[in-house]
Parts: structure tokens; C-alpha cells; sequence
């Protein structure tokens, strides 16, 4: 795909940032202005690492910097980090996915797995703890003191401890374990439930939602993959819900469930490419969520459940080949 026409790969990539738009802006008003904090330093991060590997491998800079490629991949994985993430936090990340995620095996179109989710991976795994410090909601910090926390890891005098918490898909995941039910969950950790599903993360995720359903009507991403990974997820939450004591509609509005459905899973570079592979490829990451997200030893399975797909892919491509005419 490095020879496709930029202006295509642009025009995509242009649609999805504005799809994203509205999600962010949710973020915000829940979460304040930390996730603005990630997004610029990931893109800056992002635009620079790319020249930097295209310059390595000597191909022209400025068509590939223009194509949106790296700054959809770095607002992403900003999306999927707390708001309170060191600048260094992001930076290795972003660096990591784009170097390794992607120019590793040849720039884009050659990359069999998600960028994004490959950072986001490396992340959580190496860096745990500064993984999980995510701000309450509706919390009072002002731009300056996220600001402040971003470059310096600190708040000055405001303990972080007050301020932050476990998600919601953590908290029930861990107190589910210890036998609590999920009405004694609510009621023991007010703060972070809303109506339906997390507070805040509700309405972030109804928000990517409209993102995406803007990207079906525009034609930018197909309706398989966002279809079978929604009915997966629910069809799995409606199987395990006597033992679980989670509901459907928590699932589908609680963690990164909308961000993978419409603006993850559906990466055109790295998903399957038939009709019925990207309902079977999109199944199998709603299902690896799900058993990752319940009984696995993260909070939410997105990030694996998409990269073991990606392996996947290739195979189910083989499998689900439409016949050529003629062809027996």
C-alpha cells in the first residue's frame, strides 16, 4: 500500500479524526484536560518519529507525514491511556508503535499488527502502575495542574491518591472476586457508576458511538466488523450474566468497547478483508475481550483480544476467499 493514492489515505484518515471528535470532547468534560495533554504530545511524538524512520529508510517525507496515517495511530493509543499519563509515558509508546508497530515491517500497509494496540501493549505490561492512575470523574484539576502533572509527575500539594481511582472494569472485576455483587459494588463506590455503566465512560462511549455510526453513513469503514463485535461482546455478557452479575449494556458502554468496535478493530491495514472474515475476525476480538475483561488479569481485553485477531487475519482471509467466476 505505499504506492496507493495519499490523497484516499488522507481523505480516510481526515473522516476518522473527525469522528473521533465528539468522544474526545466527552473525555474532556469527565475527565479533564489531561487526554488534550496526551493527544499533543502523542501526535508531536508521532509526526516526528515518523520522519525520523522515513528519513532512515529514505523515503520521501512529507507525503507520508500528509497521509494522517501516524496521527490517527497516536490519537488513538492517547485516547486509550489515563489523562493523568507522564509525558514519557506517552512518548514511548507512540515511538514504539510507529517504530516497531509499523516501520519495522515496511511502513503502512505492511504491518500485521494494530500500531496503536502493539504501544498500548507494551505499556501495560512494562508500566503498570502508571497504567492504572486514572483521575475521578467529574474531578476539579484545572489545565495548569494537569499540565503540571504531565511534565512533573506531581500535583504540588494535592494528594493523587484523592484524585484518582481504579476504572469501573477494574473495580467490579476485583470485587467481584472477592464474592461482592454488583449492587453492592455500586453502592459501596458511588463515584465512579452512572446509569447504565461507568460514569462519565457512558457517555464517552455513546459519544463514539454517533462517531461511528457517521463513518458507516460516509462509508469510511464497513458495517461487518463493528456489527459482529458488538453482538459478540453482548452475546458473551448475556451468556455469563447469572455468573457474572454483569449486564449487557455495561458492557457494550463501559471500557474502550465503541473505540474498538468503529475506530479500532476496523483498521483497514490489519483486519480481515473479506465479507464473512471481518464477522469471524471481529467476533473473535469481542470474545477475547470479554473472557480477557472478566477472568483475565487486565481490566479491559481490548488491546489483546485485537492482536491476537491480527495474527489471525491472514488465515481467516484464506478460509473465507470469495470464488472468482469460473473458479471451482
Amino acid at each position: 500500500m505505499d504506492n496507493i493514492a495519499p490523497n484516499s489515505v488522507t481523505r480516510m484518515m481526515l473522516n476518522v479524526l473527525y469522528a473521533l471528535i465528539p468522544g474526545i470532547i466527552a473525555y474532556v468534560i469527565f475527565f479533564g484536560w489531561g487526554i488534550v495533554l496526551n493527544i499533543f504530545v502523542a501526535v508531536v511524538t508521532a509526526i516526528v518519529t515518523e520522519a525520523f524512520m522515513l528519513k532512515l529508510r529514505n523515503r520521501p517525507i512529507k507525503p507520508f507525514i500528509m497521509d494522517g496515517s501516524a496521527v490517527v495511530t497516536a490519537i488513538l493509543l492517547a485516547l486509550a491511556l489515563p489523562s493523568l499519563a507522564p509525558w514519557w509515558l506517552t512518548f514511548i509508546g507512540v515511538s514504539f508503535a510507529i517504530i516497531i508497530g509499523k516501520h519495522l515491517y515496511g511502513g503502512l500497509g505492511y504491518n500485521p499488527f494494530n500500531p496503536a494496540m502493539i504501544g498500548y501493549a507494551l505499556l501495560l505490561i512494562s508500566f503498570p502502575l502508571e497504567m492504572t492512575i486514572w483521575l475521578q470523574p467529574d474531578n476539579s484539576l484545572s489545565f495548569a495542574q494537569n499540565l503540571n502533572y504531565v511534565l512533573h509527575s506531581n500535583l504540588n500539594n494535592i494528594d493523587i491518591d484523592t484524585m484518582t481511582m481504579a476504572t469501573t472494569l477494574d473495580t467490579v472485576k476485583t470485587q467481584s472476586g472477592l464474592g461482592q455483587s454488583i449492587t453492592q459494588i455500586q453502592s459501596n463506590y458511588p463515584v465512579i457508576f452512572g446509569q447504565f455503566a461507568g460514569k462519565g465512560w457512558e457517555w464517552i462511549n455513546l459519544m463514539f458511538l454517533l462517531g461511528g455510526l457517521w463513518l458507516l453513513y460516509r462509508r469510511v469503514i464497513s458495517w461487518q466488523i463493528p456489527t459482529a463485535f458488538l453482538i459478540s461482546i453482548a452475546t458473551m455478557s448475556l451468556i455469563f450474566y447469572s455468573s457474572t452479575d454483569t449486564s449487557p449494556i455495561y458492557h457494550l458502554f463501559g471500557g474502550a468497547t465503541m473505540l474498538c468496535a468503529f475506530f479500532i478493530a476496523t483498521d483497514p491495514v490489519t483486519a480481515s478483508t473479506t465479507p464473512n472474515g471481518r464477522l469471524i475476525y471481529a467476533a473473535g476480538i469481542g470474545i477475547f475481550a470479554y473472557i480477557i475483561r472478566m477472568w483475565g488479569g487486565y481490566p479491559d481485553g481490548i488491546a489483546f483480544g485485537v492482536l491476537l485477531m491480527n495474527m489471525a487475519a491472514p488465515t481467516i482471509d484464506y478460509y473465507t476467499r470469495p470464488k472468482a467466476f469460473g473458479e471451482s
